[in-house]
């Protein structure tokens, strides 16, 4: 990692502005990440952004890179064209950093903890130029849900794939598993917001529409596994709502689910209209050996025995390129 070294030479100036002031195009917030990641300092030791510099004061900085925590990306891809992608996001990384200034400053997101962001990033910095916002992204999953995800790699695919999203054209499938025997199918059309006062969002009469099926593929001793369709896109739709009529998805701590190695809940498939060719184009991400296993011990079987019909299914393996129009 190459530094740079800068004495400083003029009035008193917060360390933090100072760095601004480099000519790197850095941002305020960017800055104060740097001296907060100790790749800033000042006379060869780490001070906080607010540290004010003084005549003779010699600054040193590096920028930071890609390394191994942020490699991967590549093995993530489902499918790929000239305008489009779809990965399989693990469960346990972010979309995106929680900090400003990545969006503006894409080796921004480098600083931190490895996020999907950053492992794009490290490996196609192309994302980043000719008009693209967000590296591509279009939509997003929380934390612990896996799954299939859809980035754009060209301004205009960009703007198509959002509408897509934002005027519900988007045929979305999830694989989850609540606690409790769920009903055979149901309709949960209920508002969510945040209600003043508290933390988290919940379903909520003033909140904003909101409505999710499912489908019940599945039962195990105190469980069932569930395919999902949310009609719309609320954040933590699916989590809310099952919580709401007492079947918390099991492993989110969130909203009541039972312990588990993992929160059960998987983007398994976006049916859409290609934002070029404009067919009807349905891609899927199998799930992940760590759903499957977490399943098989959660509903009262050991894990590596014969799964059944419906499980087995959705988790068949997909080529690369297993994208039907």
């Amino acid at each position: 990692m190459k530094k740079n070294k800068l004495v400083y030479d003029g009035e008193p100036r917060r360390l933090d502005v100072f760095l601004t002031e480099t000519g790197e195009n850095f941002s305020r917030s960017y800055a104060r990440r740097l001296i907060e990641e100790g790749l800033a300092t000042v006379n060869g030791n780490n001070k906080k952004p607010a540290y004010v510099l003084n005549p003779g004061d010699t600054v040193e900085f590096s920028l930071p890179g890609a390394d191994k925590t942020q490699k991967g990306f590549e093995d993530l891809v489902l499918f790929e064209d000239k305008v489009l992608l779809a990965v399989r996001k693990p469960a346990g990384i972010a979309v995106h950093p929680n900090a400003p200034g990545w969006e503006t400053n894409p080796k921004a997101s480098l600083l931190g903890e490895p996020t999907l962001v950053s492992m794009i990033y490290a490996a196609r910095p192309e994302m980043a130029k000719g008009g693209i916002e967000r590296l591509g992204l279009v939509h997003r999953l929380d934390r612990d849900t896996s799954g299939l995800m859809l980035l754009a790699k060209t301004k205009e695919a960009q703007e198509e794939l959002k509408t897509g999203f934002r005027e519900r054209l988007m045929e979305k499938t999830y694989i989850g598993a609540v606690a409790g025997i769920a009903e055979k199918k149901g309709l949960i059309d209920a508002p969510i917001g945040r209600a003043s006062g508290f933390k988290k969002i919940k379903v909520w009469e003033y909140g904003r529409e909101a409505v999710t099926e499912y489908v019940r593929t599945e039962k195990g001793k105190g469980c069932s596994l569930l395919e999902i369709h949310p009609k719309t896109g609320r954040t933590n739709q699916i989590r809310i709502h099952l919580a709401h009529i007492g079947h918390p998805i099991i492993g989110d701590k969130l909203y009541g689910g039972p312990t588990a190695a993992r929160m059960l809940l998987h983007s398994f498939s976006l049916a859409f209209k290609h934002p070029v060719t404009g067919r009807k184009t349905k891609l899927e991400a199998p799930l992940p050996e760590d759903f499957k296993k977490t399943w098989e011990e959660v509903k009262g079987k050991p894990a590596g025995k014969a799964r059944p019909r419906r499980l087995a299914r959705v988790g068949k393996a997909r080529p690369r390129r297993g994208v039907r129009e």
